[in-house]
């Protein structure tokens, strides 16, 4: 059984998160060595520091005594925490190494150190089989610290599950409808787009969108970058997604006949919409993102208007996404269908399905249910 039915329909609204892959619990100035963090990851309660070498440690926050967790404590030494409730002491591998109400310190006293990079801003965590763990599987984000992008972004703390926030990157021809003040406009939903399965096993989505008027945030950047320009542009939508959640979408717009779509962006603004979203429960996510530019790459203040933007648009997603959710927890019998605009979004099911059955985990089926995804 898996998520994908008859053609158009699809069993499963919502997916379970893979636990073999690398996902941000936060960016990377959160987690310090003057106090720790609490970070829920695919259903794990995190405790997240830097050892006082800089190194970032993730831990389950609970201790091995009584479970009291570990964030509420304090950090020791030179890479350890305390927990707050009888003073147990535990190494950056998670080993107790002290237990102050007694001489010895009984040997299975352990908590688990999870495999960590601090990679592209964000400190990643890998929650499954740690001998699976490679790095180099991080997705590529290097816009996010490149001497020729600039741009900043936030945290969305989304009460709706991961997958919903997927589908909507994926498919941007909703732009049109929720987000009518800023960025959509009707030739979205007119356009041809591309869907194409890349060799590495990502997914790209390409949208050509030419000799239109600017949408205003459209508008505003390429006055920015050309004061006074008035007049048509091509834009573009390529998007960019990386297992299990990662979807990075290169996007902007030029003169138009200016020569963008055969590569030659000289005559506009280019940004990239940084996304890589951590499931935190079956129902509520954590969703990074960061918008970039490489324009005006001096500007702060450019970077903090697209920031604030940016964060109003998505504020608009967020409010569609919990009323999605909701919808869902309310329609348990209902199922979802799919249109030729879900064709990367499909591919991302397809992937995620994939991974689920690599890891022998469960998919939802009709009527709430799940069934065994054979290994």
């Amino acid at each position: 059984m898996t998520g994908l039915d008859a053609p158009g329909r699809v069993s499963a609204k919502i997916f379970p998160h893979p636990l073999n892959a690398w996902y941000v619990a936060a960016w990377d100035h959160e987690v310090t060595a003057k106090a720790p963090t609490s970070r829920t990851v695919t259903g794990r309660p995190l405790v997240l520091y830097r050892t006082q070498d800089g190194r970032p440690v993730a831990l389950d926050d609970a201790c091995w005594h009584r479970l009291a967790p570990l964030s509420m404590g304090r950090l020791v030494g030179r890479d350890g925490i305390q927990c707050p409730y009888h003073g147990l002491q535990y190494n950056a591998a998670g080993r107790c190494t002290a237990m102050p109400a007694q001489s010895t310190v009984n040997p299975s006293a352990l908590v688990t150190s999870y495999p960590v990079v601090e990679r592209h801003r964000y400190v990643w965590v890998w929650p499954g089989d740690p001998l699976l763990a490679d790095a180099a599987t991080i997705p590529d984000m290097h816009q996010m610290d490149s001497p020729e992008w600039a741009g900043d972004g936030l945290t969305i703390e989304a009460p709706c599950n991961y997958q919903l926030i997927l589908d909507n990157l994926m498919d941007l021809t909703h732009e049109e409808f929720v987000h009518g003040s800023s960025i959509g406009q009707a030739e979205l939903s007119e356009s041809e787009f591309t869907t194409r399965l890349e060799d590495d096993g990502s997914v790209t989505v390409t949208r050509w969108i030419r000799d239109v008027e600017p949408p205003p945030f459209w508008l505003k950047n390429m006055r920015d970058a050309f004061p006074g320009f008035s007049g048509r542009v091509d834009r573009w939508q390529i998007i960019h997604y990386y297992a299990p959640s990662t979807i990075c979408i290169d996007v902007g717009v030029a003169e138009a006949g200016t020569g963008a779509p055969e590569g030659d962006r000289s005559r506009g603004v280019n940004g990239y919409v940084m996304n890589t979203i951590t499931p935190e429960t079956d129902t509520s996510s954590h969703y990074f993102w960061a918008f970039m530019r490489n324009y005006r790459l001096d500007s702060q203040l450019i970077t903090t208007q697209l920031r604030e933007g940016v964060k109003g648009v998505f504020a608009e997603d967020e409010a569609m996404l919990v009323a999605q959710q909701r919808a869902i927890d309310a329609n348990p019998d209902k199922q979802f269908y799919s249109l030729t605009v879900d064709a990367g979004g499909m591919w991302v099911r397809r992937i995620l399905d994939r991974m689920l059955a690599a890891e022998g985990r469960a998919l939802p089926v009709p009527g709430g249910a799940t069934a065994a995804v054979p290994s």
